[in-house]
C-alpha cells in the first residue's frame, strides 16, 4: 500500500524542515516546495492528502491557499499552516483564504500528530 502524500511548503529551515522530517516518522510520502508560486501546480499534480504550509510571506501563500479552495480538482486538500502566534491579521487571512487549521510555529512540530488527526477528522 502507498503511503499519504503531504506537500510540505516553508520559507524557514526550522521548523520546515523539523516538519517534513516528522511526517516522514508518521508515515507520510514528503515532498517539499520551495516556492510558493509552487503550490498550486503541485497540489493539482500531484494529489496530496494534505498541503502543511508556513506562513510566509503571508499575503502569497494566503492567495495560493485560496486559488486551491476554489479549484475543484484541488478544493479537497485539508490546509494546515503555521504562523507566529497572536498575530491576528495573518489569523484572519487565513480563515479567509480557505486553511482548515492554524497553528502556532512553536507548537507545530510538537503536536503534529494531534494537529493532523483534528485536520483529517475534519473532511
Amino acid at each position: 500500500m502507498s503511503k499519504p502524500l503531504a506537500l510540505v511548503y516553508y520559507a524557514n529551515l526550522l521548523p520546515g524542515s523539523q516538519l517534513a522530517n516528522r511526517l516522514r516518522d508518521l508515515g507520510y510520502s514528503v515532498q517539499s516546495l520551495n516556492t510558493v508560486a509552487a503550490l498550486a501546480p503541485a497540489c493539482e499534480r500531484d494529489k496530496p492528502l494534505l498541503l502543511v504550509a508556513e506562513l510566509s510571506p503571508a499575503d502569497q501563500v494566503c492567495a495560493a491557499v485560496a486559488q486551491l479552495k476554489s479549484n475543484a480538482a484541488t478544493q479537497h486538500i485539508s490546509v494546515l499552516a503555521f504562523a507566529a502566534p497572536h498575530d491576528e491579521a495573518i489569523q484572519a487571512k487565513a480563515r479567509e483564504a480557505g486553511v482548515n487549521l492554524l497553528a502556532g510555529t512553536a507548537a507545530v512540530v510538537e503536536h503534529l500528530p494531534q494537529l493532523l488527526d483534528q485536520i483529517l477528522n475534519v473532511e
